[in-house]
């Protein structure tokens, strides 16, 4: 399952109450409802600074400066900024900002609100959320020009700067008392849809008269439903009345995508799901244990009987694909792959005895350990019950404690964990931004305190350098060496263990809508919950002659 950062409980919505069109009808509909089951019912705040529900408003209303496409290695496309430059030793990126863009009250927008923005994450640090400020030494006017000072090279930061980061309009946020509590109910921005209308069951979405982006939107009005689960959300994509889904949905072919020629899926990988492998523990710390792991877990039985085959099996070089194939060293890729009768020979040459079917390390503690999970993710529930059937085979017992999503999250966080099976990690427009956040130690946190990121405490001084030095260069040659290094760490080291690869749930339906992303054209993230990749989807919708 495709975890959100903050994920919620939900409440159902019925068809009625959408608004939404059956696909079919004679003419194309100026209507999308989208069917995505997020887990409670809407609290009608837009705060784009809000992690809970950012993704209702960036996009939308709030945009980005230049937008990044994830699915196209960061191909970008210039937004409230016409353009942009790097300079001064790749320290100093400089923005040139976008003429004639109104805001949605029809005050102008300028370069003003771009740094008045920056200065807003600065004074108030919880609304930062990419932490853009631990990088930035300021955020400078000239004109129409908006210059970052970094204090080192930064050059990844630009995807958060430029595409992670909404611009809010100063005349309204200046008078905001605590812009970390503001609920913005009633969302001022330059994109292109205003809010209409919330309830707690459906948030409604109408085109912005004076958007910036001539003749645009073509769709008339977005209806954002809340469900209680995915049952209903499921059913309102598979009647029709909802054109637009990102959940799991079982057995996909014969109650979606068989119901009619119009239904269509795509799920591209992202990121990866693994499992997390906490290096302060005494006997995991131990690399034969490890490897043993590696080598012991079936992950393509993981992907056809635990994710139903709509994740595929990821490699131990933690390299996505096909989306990052270009980034892979496929002689890598290959070094560490299912192989139960090597994982016992590991063990056993690092002086292991089996005892009652479990190995025991050499001073005679057992290799038994418990591995947590979220136990309203059927999907990752019965995945991680095939890696814990694996690893008995090969002589290592693993427990599954399946918890709640705040429980989980906790323990991970902190530390408290043996082993974890997760898919929280960062993505980005490049592998990068997943191997960072996966082996970045100063990223990471001591037992008890709140890690960032690198949640098993892994520590390389080596593999740091080599994450700084590639944010040092723009040079995507030297990237690709870099990242390929990283690889082999992946191999080497084995941190985390990679089983499948997370993905965007996307079904769409094109009988009265045409512009959708597919696999041919991917020219945005196409989940409804990915921001603000969600809103491009919009503007490339159009209703059917």
């Amino acid at each position: 399952m495709k975890r959100l950062l903050v994920l919620l409980l939900a409440v159902g919505l019925t068809a009625a109450a959408c608004g939404g069109n059956k696909s079919g009808g004679s003419a194309g509909s100026s209507a999308v409802t989208i069917s995505n089951e997020q887990g409670t019912t809407w609290t009608c705040g837009f705060n784009p600074f809000n992690a809970s529900v950012s993704f209702l408003s960036f996009g939308t209303e709030y945009e980005e400066l230049t937008y990044v496409d994830g699915l196209k290695s960061g191909k970008t496309t210039p937004w409230l900024a016409s353009s942009y430059a790097w300079g001064n030793g790749n320290k100093t990126l400089t923005f040139t900002i976008r003429k004639g863009v109104k805001w949605s009250d029809g005050k102008p927008f300028s370069a003003a609100d771009v740094v008045y923005t920056f200065q807003l994450l600065k004074k108030y640090p919880a609304l930062d959320l990419n932490a853009n400020w631990s990088v930035l030494k300021s955020v400078t006017q000239n004109g129409d020009k908006v210059a970052f000072q970094f204090k080192t090279p930064a050059v990844p930061y630009f995807y958060y700067i430029a595409d992670q980061t909404p611009i809010v309009a100063k005349h309204i946020w200046s008078s905001i008392k605590n812009p970390t509590t503001y609920k913005d109910d009633h969302p001022t921005g330059t994109g292109p849809y205003t809010m209409s209308s919330c309830s707690p069951q459906v948030i409604k979405y109408k085109k912005n008269p004076s958007y910036w982006q001539s003749g645009k939107p073509a769709i008339d009005t977005v209806y954002y439903p809340a469900f209680t689960s995915n049952d209903p959300a499921n059913q309102q994509l598979a009647s029709g009345k909802a054109q637009w889904g990102s959940q799991f949905i079982p057995n996909i072919n014969k109650f979606y995508a068989s119901k009619s020629p119009d239904n269509h899926y795509w799920f591209p990988p992202v990121v990866n799901v693994a499992v997390y492998i906490n290096q302060k523990d005494p006997v995991l710390s131990n690399l034969a244990v490890r490897k043993a792991m590696a080598y012991g877990i079936d992950r393509s039985k993981v992907s056809q009987v635990g994710e139903y085959g709509y994740e595929p099996a990821s490699n131990q070089t933690g390299i996505v694909t096909p989306t990052f194939s270009d980034w892979l060293d496929h002689g890598l890729a290959k070094q560490v792959g299912y192989n139960p009768a090597k994982a016992e020979q590991i063990v056993q040459q690092a002086g292991f005895k089996k005892s009652n079917g479990i190995y025991q390390t050499p001073d005679g503690k057992p290799l038994s350990f418990t591995m947590i999970n979220i136990g309203g993710y059927s999907d990752w529930v019965a995945s991680a019950q095939i890696v814990a059937e694996n690893l008995k085979a090969i002589g290592i017992k693993v427990t599954a404690e399946n918890l709640s999503s705040q429980t989980y999250d906790n323990d991970v966080y902190n530390g408290h964990y043996q082993l974890a099976y997760d898919g929280n990690q960062t993505a980005g427009p490049t592998p990068y931004y997943e191997l960072r956040s996966l082996l970045y130690s100063k990223g990471s946190a001591p037992i008890g305190k709140t890690a960032g990121s690198d949640w098993e405490r892994y520590s390389n001084p080596a593999t740091d350098k080599l994450i700084e030095d590639y944010a040092a260069t723009a040079d995507k040659a030297q990237q690709h060496a870099i990242v390929t290094k990283l690889e082999q760490a992946m191999v080497d080291e084995i941190p985390v263990i990679p089983v499948t690869e997370g993905v965007d749930w996307y079904q769409y339906n094109t009988g009265s809508l045409s512009g959708w992303v597919t696999q041919g054209d991917p020219f945005a993230r196409p989940a409804a919950y990915v921001n603000p990749d969600w809103g491009v989807m919009l503007l490339h919708l159009k209703p059917k002659a």
